[in-house]
């Protein structure tokens, strides 16, 4: 059994960086890049965006409980633990705090599209802090898989 929750384990770690590198550097691109309204490329990527949150938080629940099950209190003391409770707060602050303040920004421009309105600075500004927040996440991913496979 512990085999499955092993595999588990390496499933979940897989989905939740490859979907992040997946969606927030080449599907997010390609919308913006191929749709000719952005608004549209904006909402389809929030859409991506928002369930990728959600991937992300199943999974670094599941590898935190993983990894305190397997190893104890022992695993509080681990790089592993640690950097995956980090890019969880990071996923948790940009979803539920940034997120929904882009989100405020956008309706108030309504019936204009945010980055033609007097909201655009300020939308600018926060989409700023979401996507360093993401790259910082990305990063810390790769090295997580990075970590992982040097671990076996």
């Amino acid at each position: 059994m512990r085999r499955f929750w092993d595999g588990l384990a390496g499933t979940m770690l897989v989905l939740w960086i490859g979907g992040m590198w997946a969606i927030g550097y080449v599907a997010a691109p390609v919308l913006f890049a191929s749709l000719d309204d952005k608004q549209l490329a904006g909402m389809l990527a929030g859409k991506l965006f928002a369930v990728m949150a959600w991937t992300s938080i199943a999974a670094a629940v599941y590898l935190l409980v993983y990894r305190i099950g397997r190893e104890g209190g022992a695993a509080l003391k681990t790089l592993f633990v640690w950097t995956v409770a980090v890019m969880l707060v990071l996923t948790l602050i940009g979803f539920f705090g940034i997120q929904p303040i882009m989100q405020g920004l956008k309706d108030q421009a309504m019936p204009h599209a945010v980055m033609q309105s007097v909201f655009a600075d300020r939308f600018a500004r926060w989409h700023g802090v979401s996507s360093i927040l993401y790259l910082i996440q990305s990063v810390l991913g790769l090295f997580l898989v990075w970590r992982a496979g040097l671990a076996r």
